[in-house]
Formats: structure tokens, C-alpha cells, sequence
């Protein structure tokens, strides 16, 4: 099922994204915590797809494996940068052939240096190029494209942001992903400004449970993710307590889903890090609210 005609049957959509093993070694217990989220039974499943495509095999198994087992949709992310077209070309093919209809159309992550960056731009340069190898294909696929609520840190201003946002759209993206973010003030802002400017896909916010004091570090890195002042006291007091940070982790981020089903946001897409305990606890925060679906 094509993730459009979710956001259209559901009144709210909760789903999490999972990422595939980065060694054959691991590759069993990813597998396992995978499937024990899909028994959830979520709206949809993303995975997601290693740098330079070196886990894509991965990629197409886990989301193939959760559709076809479980009965969950899935969404199985691509990427473009360190990747030749002859590449993108037969990963475009393998998702066809595997009946995926929804694919995530990122750029991904550039090297670390002078030539790796022209090395990894060779081929591609931006997202929009991806969404449109994707549009133009034979695969009839939903495309999904990312977005930052908070400026994208190689943009110079928001403005460019939302210019390129809608070149993504107008070249075929059917939804939107955030980023993570902590504050909804950020997001609800960013709504405004984007409806103005013309672009009204669907939107999916993305929230990261932090349920250990070293995430906060690594998201900020990942994102520049901006902390609010109470997000930050609650690091302070709990980080150094295990379970005392994975409860509160878990509480600030199903507070943060419940202001954005009473502000009209409607879809949301948890980071779940491959740990079903915290989806399990996040989904049964919210059954009361998820469940009137039907």
C-alpha cells in the first residue's frame, strides 16, 4: 500500500523508522529487533540505507521481509551520493521487482574531504535529481523526500530551504519527512511558512526518543537540533540514571506526539533506533488515541 493512501485512511498514523545491520555479523539480532517491531503493527515502516549504498542489501531484505511477514507497509530509503546512476538504476530496479511502492529519496551524508566530495557528487549532486531517476522510472512508486524544520546546515537561509523543498515536490515527492526536532514550536512555524509558499504534500513529523544522556550529543551533531530550555533540565536531572532517562526520554516524546495530534499534525514517524521496547512504550502511551483509527 502506498503510504499516501495511509495518511488518507487514518485519522493519526504513528510508524517508526528502523536501520539494516552495517556487518553480516549482526545482522540476526537487527533482523530480530526489526520484526519485533513490526509486530506492532504500526502505520508503516521505514529503513533505512546505509552510506555509499554499502548496506543496501540489507535495505531491500528488512523492507520486503517486514511487508510480506507482517503485513506492515514499508518504506525503504535510497540514496544518491556515493553512487553512480548505473547504480541508483538497479537499486530502482531490485524495488520493483521486490513490489516495494514507497521509497525515501535522500541525497545522504557527504565524505569527510575535498576529494571524497567529488568522488561521492559525481553522478548526483542533490535529491531532486534521485526523486526525478524515481518519477521517471517504470516503478510507480510513493516518493517520500526529507525536510528540516530547523535550517538544513549546509543551507544559507530558510528561505533556501523552502525553495528547494519545492523543486523536490514539483519534481515528484508525494510526502515529507522532518528531521528530528524537540521543540513543536519549531515545526509548527515551519508548516506556516511552507503552505505559503505552495507546497502542500503531506508532512510527517519525525521525533527521536532520547532515552540516553550520549543521544543528546549525537543529535545535535546529526541535526543541530535546537534544546529546549526543559528538554535540557530534563537531561540534567535524569541523564546519569539509566532507566530514569529511558522513562523521561520516552515521556518527552510521546508529549511531544500528543501536541502534534491536538495541533492537527497527524502524521508521526518515531526514530525507534532498532529498540522495540521503546516503540512498544510509546505506542501504548498513545493507544487510546491511535486506536480510534477504525
Amino acid at each position: 500500500m502506498k503510504l499516501t493512501e495511509i495518511f488518507k485512511k487514518n485519522k493519526y498514523s504513528l510508524s517508526f523508522e528502523v536501520f539494516p545491520p552495517k556487518t553480516d555479523d549482526v545482522y540476526d539480532g537487527v533482523k530480530t529487533a526489526t520484526e519485533e517491531i513490526a509486530k506492532l503493527s504500526p502505520a508503516f515502516m521505514s529503513v533505512t540505507y546505509g552510506a555509499g549504498g554499502g548496506t543496501s542489501k540489507y535495505t531491500l531484505d528488512i523492507a520486503k521481509s517486514i511487508r510480506e511477514e507482517f503485513g506492515v507497509p514499508s518504506l525503504a530509503h535510497l540514496t544518491c551520493v556515493s553512487s553512480t546512476k548505473e547504480t541508483v538504476v538497479e537499486r530502482i530496479a531490485d524495488f520493483k521487482a521486490a513490489g516495494i511502492k514507497n521509497v525515501m529519496a535522500l541525497r545522504g551524508d557527504i565524505p569527510n574531504g575535498v576529494a571524497g566530495t567529488e568522488k561521492a557528487l559525481r553522478h548526483y549532486h542533490h535529491a531532486v535529481e534521485l526523486v526525478r531517476e524515481l518519477r521517471d522510472s517504470d516503478g510507480d512508486f510513493c516518493i517520500g523526500g526529507a525536510c528540516y524544520p530547523e535550517v538544513h546546515p549546509e543551507s544559507r537561509s530558510q528561505s533556501d530551504d523552502i525553495r528547494y523543498l519545492w523543486e523536490k515536490v514539483e519534481a515528484g515527492c508525494d510526502f515529507l519527512t522532518t528531521q528530528m526536532f524537540f521543540d513543536n514550536n519549531l515545526l509548527y512555524n515551519f508548516l506556516y511558512k511552507i503552505r505559503e509558499a505552495g507546497i502542500i504534500v503531506p508532512i510527517i513529523a519525525g521525533i527521536m526518543p532520547i532515552t540516553n544522556a550520549k543521544q543528546v550529543e549525537r543529535a545535535i551533531k546529526l541535526s543541530g537540533s535546537f534544546m529546549p530550555q526543559r528538554f535540557k533540565m530534563l537531561v540534567d536531572k535524569f541523564g546519569n540514571d539509566a532507566e530514569a532517562m529511558k522513562q523521561a526520554g520516552i515521556a518527552y516524546a510521546t508529549d511531544q506526539i500528543i501536541d502534534l495530534f491536538a495541533n492537527g499534525v497527524t502524521n508521526v514517524h518515531v526514530y525507534s533506533m532498532n529498540k522495540p521496547d521503546v516503540a512498544a512504550a510509546i505506542q501504548k502511551n498513545l493507544s487510546g488515541i491511535i486506536g480510534k483509527n477504525a
